[in-house]
């Protein structure tokens, strides 16, 4: 983990290390937290390094790189291993530190209190090398002025490259070759000087310690490439097909929507032998418009989709439900933070569940899905797309800030790019006088064609076959069920892969059921239980709407515990679950602080509940 003052470069440190060992061969998976503000509060990122593919974090962290003193005093508790620090720092006081919640303040006091310890970053330090962690104190001060020297450049200039010291002290504990870090360096910096400047950074705080964890360059035979949450959901519409995309810029959707417009020409083949490519961009006045231009660009027969947040989400709920009205594909890729209102802007949840699912007036048909990982993203991305289609409703991508602002290492090849199938469902340029664009038929799907090819009528009102508004109850009746039938299909005709997802033994006597961010803790808590006896299943729920209500209850039909672990109030998707299949869950494992639940204190959690036989645990991140 890194921390520091928003703004100094902490996310491009961090960024620079990662990128440095996973060219020694590893996989990351890191995750950034940060305030909605551009400079000044704190921020920190934690990276975890592994041999295999992960997508989780731990609280507890090996290595801590702190720039401030405010570092040390929110994270001191939480380092296992070696503590790298500015020595300058050392008498600093806790009340001292004016950006730091009175919250956190207090719990660090009441812990160095506790233990007859003073309030100063040294006393800090101190709580922690008793508990077994090395402290690597370096004179930041020192360094950055021997480097103004000998590059003859002005001390402002070095205050972001502080963050590359306790960098390069990292990577010699990691115990990998210097000349790793330094490549990353230079190429992600393109003025010499910069680049100068941050590698004798680098190098001043790899020379300042010793190897500990030795670990060894590994063989890659695959490409990988590194990407973030929001970057995956961009990727993956590209691969389907998109055509056109909207948005107001709201936090975490916007990076998705500019990574498309940076790449909005890129043209890529699928395995049908057409082209995907030439997006149209449209950044509108605010979320009401954005909804509505991807409506009014789906008509036209353009495979459309629109990106948001929260508040922007409510912005639009008219505009879903005029398209569930008027049966139009359309993709909304809403990215999960903390709520109600503007909440947490910068901080992740699941709390949106309900709303996503009930979303706009009235009854018809909405496809939600979630995703629990990077590579998910972009394999939903592109469902989204064809399912919008297949069932000219629109489809609801449920992404949590977490994951969007998460970046793991992917390997390419499971990617999958060259087999991408696009689904357009009936969509024809042909029709002739006699075209209704809302036949009624068996399945509830009709015919759709461009705007333009045929006469048609498109009303927020109710409307017969050809759009003409009609409230007679007669029509009422027909075109209702119509639409609403096409959910019924859906829940028939949707492969149970897009649906649900299960991991572990399943004989196994207790389940996990689970989505999003929480999948990747809870999968990797199977092994981590094992070792301590238990036996456990962990299921995750893909696709909210139409729900798995026969798979679900096929696989909970004989467990002796169901333990739903959530990130909201009020265990959503468990609600969700008894909902559809009657099945409630015995035990709850909840999180709403905002970030993500960790494996390690999901697995503190979990051997608490089944050990120690409680039934509800809340879990808090501070100390």
């Amino acid at each position: 983990m890194i921390g520091g003052v928003q703004g100094i470069g902490i996310d491009t440190a961090a960024v620079i290390f990662g990128d440095s060992v996973a060219k020694a061969g590893y996989y990351l998976y890191g995750s950034r937290e940060y305030y909605s503000t551009i400079k000044g509060r704190h921020s920190y990122t934690t990276v975890k390094i592994s041999d295999a593919p992960s997508s989780s974090i731990n609280n507890n962290v090996e290595i801590l790189i702190a720039t401030d003193a405010e570092t040390i005093f929110q994270h001191f508790t939480k380092v296992k291993d070696f503590i790298v620090y500015d020595k300058n720092f050392e008498n600093v006081e806790l009340n001292g530190i004016r950006s730091m919640e009175n919250e956190i303040a207090l719990s660090a006091y009441n812990i160095l209190s506790k233990n007859n310890l003073g309030l100063t970053c040294r006393d800090a330090i101190e709580y922690a090398k008793k508990k077994g962690v090395k402290a690597i104190g370096i004179d930041y001060n020192n360094i950055l002025q021997s480097i103004i020297n000998k590059l003859n450049i002005p001390s402002p200039l070095t205050e972001r490259a502080k963050t590359m010291i306790g960098v390069g002290a990292s990577f010699k504990l990691l115990g990998l070759s210097f000349d790793l870090l330094s490549s990353t360096i230079s190429s992600r910096f393109k003025n010499d000087t910069i680049a100068k400047l941050n590698t004798l950074a680098a190098k001043s705080g790899y020379d300042s310690t010793d190897s500990f964890y030795n670990l060894k360059v590994l063989d890659v035979s695959s490409h990988r490439i590194e990407i973030d949450g929001n970057t995956a959901s961009a990727i993956g519409k590209m691969l389907g097909g998109l055509k056109f995309q909207s948005y107001y810029p709201i936090t975490p959707a916007s990076d998705e929507s500019t990574y498309i417009e940076a790449n909005q020409n890129l043209v890529l083949n699928t395995s049908s032998g057409s082209k995907t490519g030439g997006i149209v961009v449209y950044q509108t006045e605010d979320e009401l418009a954005a909804i509505n231009a991807a409506i009014g660009s789906a008509l036209t027969g353009a495979r459309s989709a629109t990106a948001t947040s929260g508040p922007g989400f409510s912005l639009m709920a008219e505009g879903i439900s005029w398209a569930g009205m008027n049966e139009v594909p359309v993709v909304i890729t809403y990215y999960l933070r903390g709520a109600p209102s503007t909440g947490l802007p910068t901080r992740s949840g699941q709390s949106d569940l309900m709303f996503a699912l009930n979303v706009g007036h009235g009854e018809f048909p909405r496809i939600v899905i979630a995703s629990s990982n990077h590579y998910e993203i972009i394999n939903d991305a592109i469902t989204a797309l064809n399912l919008a289609e297949k069932y000219q409703t629109p489809v609801i991508h449920l992404i949590e800030k977490s994951i969007a602002n998460a970046y793991a290492v992917l390997d390419e090849n499971k990617i999958n790019a060259n087999n991408i199938i696009i689904d357009r469902g009936l969509f024809t340029n042909n029709a002739d006088e006699s075209y209704r664009r809302f036949k009624i038929n068996e399945d509830g799907i009709s015919a759709r064609v461009p705007l333009g090819s045929a006469a048609m009528f498109y009303s927020g009102d109710e409307h017969n076959e050809y759009g003409h508004i009609d409230e007679t109850s007669s029509n009422r009746l027909k075109i209702y069920e119509k639409r609403n039938k096409k959910l019924e299909l859906a829940a028939k005709e949707i492969e149970k892969k897009y649906k649900i997802y299960v991991s572990g033994d399943k004989n196994a006597e207790y389940a996990i059921i689970t989505w999003g961010s929480v999948v990747g803790p809870s999968i990797e808590c199977i092994d981590m239980l094992k070792k301590e006896g238990i036996n456990i299943q962990v299921v995750q729920i893909k696709m909210f709407s139409p729900y798995p209500s026969k798979e679900v209850s096929e696989i909970l039909k004989n467990k002796k515990r169901i333990i739903a672990v959530e990130n909201n109030y009020n265990a959503q998707g468990a609600e969700v679950m008894q909902l559809n299949t009657g099945i409630k869950a015995t035990d709850f494992i909840l999180k709403w602080t905002g970030r993500a639940i960790a494996g390690d204190e999901l697995f503190d959690a979990l051997v608490d509940i089944l050990k120690n036989n409680k039934n509800k645990i809340v879990l808090d991140d501070e100390f």
